[in-house]
């Protein structure tokens, strides 16, 4: 059966862009009638996976002391020691929402006027959906405070709700060790929710999200006949909102999280729902960069370069592999940033049986990896743990054991996938088994394949796959700052959430870096140079250069 509206070939859904898609669904709006679309859905239903639905709907609001808040979840703004987003989701719409804030739980005299975002879907729905998602934006706070909050709305006093706590990144030279956490494809399941408990016991400041938030479209194809259902947004939301009310929950978006109902490039939904940092590309609002002490984070989406599921690839116009170069050089120029982690989620370099290898990141964004000498690069997408030995220009530079140490300038990038969030496993190839912590089986090449610009897949025989784990997992990273002149270190911990296996260490590498100390005439003396001190000294390029990785020292 055809999908309702004008006529589109199966062939025809199937390569429409998400922009293209946004466009059908608001002509069907227009031009077809309630009733008209209501036959078409009914037949439509028991063939060619029908697609969402279409209805309307109008909200009014509900009385407040009826209305109770749930999902509540953090991201840090542009500035992570000054600005936190606090966001959550109320089952109808609401006047005047709020958050009382201040730094002891029992004083809660800072009042912050929220906003509240009404999301409605005609799509995937049986009876027209409203969402209301309420947002506050807290700026001008203190560096490396607990700040406590609670949140509320007319009807029901803020201050006699659950009352939550968080603390800001800490100022700038800060040595404080800190840890993150990390995974992809999590989904809203008691699998995925077995997550949060591994996440709370390493104490992370933040935690980042490759990809596949939530499958709401269950079918992640990029297709005019993706299967759609919004409520699963309610049941993730409150799934995390253990761990999301206090650590801030930094998402990348994957295949799973383009929605054209909303939007021409598929992420009007998330607007509704998520805040996040705003110094990305305009048109790609899971686009950005925070720093946290001596770590910068970036978050890309791979959908923009995708091969293997082409929908929204190039939907940035280029902006966003623009954006991307700016940033890691501006970020290598500076010497209060030692480490850089990317995370997006189609894999640079992996080797399951599913999805294995993205060749669109390849091309358009490990080059720059390369030059700005990027340290990890965290994915999703497949579903399972892996780890690469340190790459530079597509090959393995060495071999880099379980608990085995990187030095990034000479050695390169380390990638992992950390894809076991929740989703169903994927399997590894017969030639490349399971090898981690405790269960070592070194294979001297894995079969792969990378998915080419045709949409075909590349195969390849891969020596850079080192750990590989078929159980659900996370990361954990502990970032130990260092004074001048001293070893920082990057920590990387693969941990297992399967079973027996819950809690257990898979994995272990580190990265270490030695934090500048320059020696410059003007200063007669090595001294750790910062800011236009550091740009006027006779020694600034050639540190540069070591820093970046596009000089590497002989010894």
């Amino acid at each position: 059966m055809d999908l309702p509206g004008p006529r589109v070939s199966r062939r025809r859904a199937d390569e429409m862009t998400i922009a293209e898609q946004y466009d059908y669904w608001q002509d069907v709006r227009k031009s077809v009638s309630r009733r008209r679309f209501l036959q078409a859905s009914a037949i439509g239903a028991a063939a060619v996976a029908a697609g969402p639905t279409l209805l309307t709907s109008s909200a009014q609001a509900a009385p407040g002391d009826a209305v109770t808040p749930f999902g509540r979840h953090l991201a840090f703004g542009n500035d992570p020691t000054k600005q936190m987003r606090v966001a959550w989701q109320v089952p109808a719409a609401v006047n005047n929402p709020v958050l009382r804030l201040g730094t002891s739980a029992g004083d809660l005299s800072q009042v912050v006027q929220g906003d509240l975002r009404a999301l409605h879907s005609e799509y995937g729905t049986a009876a027209p959906l409203d969402q209301f998602y309420g947002h506050a934006a807290l700026d001008g706070l203190a560096p490396g405070t607990t700040y406590y909050y609670a949140i509320g709305h007319d009807g029901l006093e803020a201050a006699s709700g659950p009352v939550n706590s968080f603390t800001t990144a800490p100022a700038g030279g800060s040595l404080q060790p800190f840890t993150f956490t990390a995974m992809g494809d999590q989904g809203a399941s008691t699998q995925a929710a077995l997550e949060n408990a591994q996440i709370l016991a390493q104490k992370p400041v933040f935690h980042l999200l490759a990809g596949d938030i939530c499958y709401a479209d269950s079918s992640g194809r990029g297709t005019l006949t993706d299967s759609y259902k919004p409520q699963v947004w309610d049941s993730y939301l409150t799934q995390i909102e253990p761990v999301a009310q206090s650590v801030p929950w930094m998402v990348a978006t994957g295949n799973h999280d383009m929605e054209p109902w909303y939007s021409p490039n598929g992420y009007g939904g998330h607007a509704k729902r998520l805040d996040l940092p705003t110094n990305g590309p305009s048109n790609c609002p899971s686009v950005y960069s925070f720093t946290y002490g001596n770590l910068a984070v970036l978050s890309l989406d791979a959908n923009d370069v995708s091969n293997e599921i082409p929908a929204n690839r190039g939907y940035s116009g280029g902006a966003q592999t623009t954006w991307l170069e700016q940033t890691l050089k501006d970020l290598r120029a500076n010497p209060a940033i030692d480490f850089i982690v990317v995370f997006f989620h189609h894999c640079a370099y992996a080797v399951t049986t599913s999805h294995a290898s993205e060749g669109g990141v390849r091309t358009s964004w490990t080059p720059l990896f390369d030059k700005y000498n990027v340290d990890l690069v965290v994915n999703g997408h497949n579903h399972m743990y892996e780890r690469t030995d340190p790459i530079r220009s597509g090959t393995p530079t060495r071999a880099v054991a379980v608990g085995g140490t990187v030095d990034p300038v000479a050695d390169g990038t380390t990638y992992v996938v950390a894809g076991g969030g929740g989703a169903s496993l994927y399997s590894l190839p017969a030639n490349g088994p399971e090898s981690y912590a405790g269960n070592v089986n070194d294979s001297a090449g894995v079969a792969g394949y990378a998915w080419n610009g045709s949409g075909g897949k590349s195969t390849e025989t891969v020596a850079w796959s080192r750990v590989r784990y078929r159980g659900h997992n996370l990361i954990a990273v502990d970032v130990t700052p260092a004074a001048p002149g001293q070893k920082a270190t990057l920590t990387m911990r693969g941990i297992s959430v399967e079973g027996a296996k819950t809690g257990t260490e898979i994995d272990r590498v580190t990265i270490v870096r030695t934090t500048p100390v320059v020696d410059t005439p003007a200063f007669g003396m090595p001294a750790v140079l910062t800011g236009a001190a550091l740009a006027a000294g006779a020694g600034y390029l050639a540190w540069q250069k070591r820093r970046s990785g596009l000089e590497v020292p002989s010894s």
